[in-house]
């Protein structure tokens, strides 16, 4: 299925296509001040309808993790980075999704806090 997303002013705007299956909430120190929940996909899923620049960047810690966020309304609505086997990921955040149940969609929980 292809979803449409985007941050709340509508500068960062997607396209990704995938099954949701599950999400994922995260407590690290950014995420669970996000309060975000990710959808990991493979990053060729994700294609974005505005320009790459209109998003800014955030990365902490290892810098392993490209936090993508718009710089006008401030939402996170994807992040970049590599799964364990070294392929471009995206997380998407959930939240960002235009048409979907959140409540319907199983959330997993990672200690994200301790890794």
């Amino acid at each position: 299925m292809k979803y449409q997303g985007s941050c709340h002013c509508g500068r960062v705007a997607f396209e990704v296509e995938g099954r949701i299956d599950g999400a994922l909430a995260c407590n690290c120190s950014i995420c669970s001040r996000k309060g975000s929940l990710l959808w990991f996909v493979p990053r060729a899923s994700l294609v974005l309808q505005t320009p790459e620049d209109a998003a800014s960047t955030y990365t902490f810690n290892q810098h392993l993790i490209k936090h993508r966020f718009c710089p006008v309304c401030g939402m996170h609505p994807y992040g970049e980075g590599t799964d364990p086997q070294g392929r471009a990921m995206a997380a998407i955040n959930l939240r960002c999704v235009e048409g979907i149940d959140l409540a319907a969609i199983p959330v997993q929980h990672f200690d994200g806090r301790s890794a």
